[in-house]
């Protein structure tokens, strides 16, 4: 799954996985400035650096929303994993 950031804001927001698996997430940062991308819940944090990428592994997570942001913006790069079971997912298609 990518993530982008430009402008300090995430690309896309929310991003939808299935639960029990483990899952590769990789930040592409456009900006000229670095961000560090942080999240409790995930219990992940991991520094994009200007002009590159950078990857996580999440999960297996249980269904649910665990919210992501940028400690760098706070108040403009946010997001979250949505985490939904498998016959959730065949539902929303």
């Amino acid at each position: 799954v990518v993530v982008e950031i430009k402008e300090h804001l995430f690309f896309p927001q929310e991003v939808i996985v299935p639960a029990g698996q483990k899952v590769k997430l990789t930040f592409v940062n456009f900006d000229d400035t670095p961000e560090e991308i942080d999240s409790f819940s995930l219990n992940r944090e991991k520094v994009i650096f200007a002009k590159s990428r950078g990857t996580i592994f999440i999960g297996p997570l249980k269904a649910g929303e665990y919210p992501f942001f940028g400690e760098f913006h706070p108040n403009s790069a946010v997001g979250k994993v949505i985490v939904k079971n498998k016959e959730d997912m065949l539902d929303a298609n």
